[in-house]
């Protein structure tokens, strides 16, 4: 006997109820699409933001209890000349390692000779830099110029708050690892917006010598290295995290999400958020699903019973039931597809925009077409009506012959 093919004649008798079922269906399937694409889309690009905006690369190396107590003693932490060599050296020897560069972070106060605030300050290799950057918001502008070692890239509030424009020079002031006061002139080689309210009237981006001379030092307190797949991160860091160990290094290597606080935060609300729209959909799907299939054993029953005066057993009768249930998920699934691709599609065409919290520049609000996801909630919601019809069709298998042929 062939059940879908009965399913399918069944579900037309009542073309009303259900057309309202697989309506709810797709819309429940085309929220779930839709928003996982959409976070989907700021997952990609809040992680760009932090390897390339941010420039945190895809793994950092540093001296174990740098981020606990590396601003008590900046000197028990810093990575050595000769460190810095033999371990850029044994990294580079992975073939998923595109580059290696230093970082030396520091703070202090810098001045325009009226007015002073606090900074803090990220001393890199400007060449490495554009690298790291690459294609990511090439015109925010934020990189340093190889052939200007004392000049700075200031953040735009920052500039702002100092009065400061393009080729004009201000004062940084900072505590050297003696414990001494240093100062030196740094010219302004442009403004440049973070992005993020948190450091765009506070962060100086420096080229690496000009910040070790301001520190009077010779050394790196991280190391960042860039790979070629961002997927192969967490493989590579152990990997990486073994050789470093063989050859006598105890260092610590974290990966950009460990790293990236903001990623992490928005994340666990956007999943948080996610997992309630699920939560409901799923109920609703349920709901539907039940209500169509039981009223359909109410209004059945006596075909019920003929069928199983005819020799259909109660099994047959569950499973012809069941599937009619599953048969209306995959037409609601379908159809939700349909929906999804329309509504991404219109969407990514009317390039609406908004302001992050957190962030001062407008972001597009895009949506991707995420086929696992879709395929996903496909396969689940079709365990779900399976589950769904198994009430109404117990009870329809389970009525008596006599009585259900002389249902009125």
């Amino acid at each position: 006997m062939n059940f879908f093919k009965l399913g399918f004649r069944n579900i037309l008798k009542n073309q009303r109820r259900s057309f309202v079922t697989v309506l709810a269906v797709a819309l429940g399937f085309a929220a779930i699409s839709i928003f996982s694409g959409y976070i989907h889309n700021v997952y990609g690009g809040l992680a760009d933001q932090a390897i390339r905006g941010e420039g945190l690369g895809h793994l950092t190396l540093m001296k174990r209890g740098l981020l606990r107590e590396g601003k008590l003693e900046p000197e028990k932490f810093l990575l050595k000349a000769e460190e810095i060599e033999k371990i850029t050296k044994l990294l580079l020897q992975d073939e998923m390692v595109s580059l290696v560069t230093p970082r030396l972070s520091i703070s202090g106060i810098v001045s325009n000779g009226k007015v002073s605030t606090i900074f803090i300050g990220e001393g890199m290799v400007p060449a490495d830099t554009m690298v790291i950057r690459g294609d990511f918001r090439a015109d925010r502008g934020g990189l340093l110029d190889p052939a200007r070692p004392n000049a700075a890239i200031f953040a735009a509030d920052l500039a702002e708050m100092l009065g400061l424009k393009q080729n004009d020079y201000a004062v940084l002031v900072t505590s050297t690892m003696e414990g001494l006061t240093n100062a030196l002139d740094v010219d302004v080689g442009a403004t440049y917006n973070t992005g993020n309210a948190g450091t765009n009237d506070k962060l100086l981006l420096l080229p690496f010598e000009f910040a070790q001379r301001l520190f009077d030092t010779h050394g790196a307190d991280r190391l960042i290295v860039l790979l070629h797949d961002r997927a192969r991160t967490a493989v590579v860091q152990q990997r990486l995290t073994d050789k470093l160990r063989a050859a006598g290094f105890d260092l610590e290597i974290q990966t950009w999400q460990e790293l990236s606080s903001f990623y992490n935060q928005v994340k666990s609300l956007f999943d948080m958020i996610f997992g309630f729209i699920f939560a409901i959909v799923i109920v609703i799907v349920m709901m539907s699903i039940i209500n169509t299939m039981s009223m359909a054993v109410m209004e059945r029953t006596r075909e019920i019973g003929t069928l199983r005066s005819l020799g259909m057993r109660r099994w047959d009768i569950s499973w012809l039931f069941t599937v009619e249930g599953v048969l209306l998920i995959m037409l609601g699934g379908l159809v939700g597809m349909v929906v999804t691709i329309i509504v991404a599609f219109l969407v990514n065409q009317a390039e609406f925009s908004y302001i992050p919290p957190n962030n001062t520049d407008a972001v597009l609000l895009q949506v991707d077409i995420v086929p696992w996801v879709m395929i996903q909630a496909f396969v689940f919601l079709g365990l779900v009506a399976a589950i769904a019809s198994l009430l109404p069709a117990r009870r329809a298998a389970r009525l008596v012959i006599v009585d259900a042929m002389g249902h009125v």
